[in-house]
């Protein structure tokens, strides 16, 4: 099965900046589009950002635009999300995932996730 790899959450103050990277277990990284939800205990899986993997412009929740940048690295098969001006209502768990369509905002149309990473921003 394919497995989505994440990494770089952590403890940031107010302000600070995190960047979050999802890794494919696939050598080749074939997904049409790949994307960034993030879900706080009680809420629903909020979108994030989305990214047409062969190219195009993203897509970004109104929420981050400005702040939060999405992009990728085709040889090394990963996507990255740069998250500057951090506040306390970023946080939650971020989730990468992955669909063979076209960029939505909609969880349930992605079919692979990774497991989370935690990014907690502090006051």
């Amino acid at each position: 099965q394919v497995q989505l790899v994440e990494s770089g959450g952590g403890l940031v103050e107010a302000g600070g900046s995190l960047r979050l990277s999802c890794a494919a277990s696939a050598r080749t990284f074939g997904f049409a589009v790949m994307a960034w939800f993030r879900q706080t205990p009680g809420k629903e899986r909020e979108f994030v950002a989305a990214l047409n993997w062969s190219g195009g412009s993203p897509i970004y929740a109104d929420s981050v635009k400005g702040r939060f940048t999405i992009s990728r690295d085709n040889a090394k098969g990963t996507m990255y999300l740069q998250m500057n001006s951090l506040s306390p209502e970023d946080t939650a768990v971020y989730y990468c995932a992955a669909r063979y369509g076209s960029t939505s905002p909609d969880h349930l149309l992605y079919d692979y996730w990774g497991q989370g990473t935690q990014v907690t921003v502090s006051t």
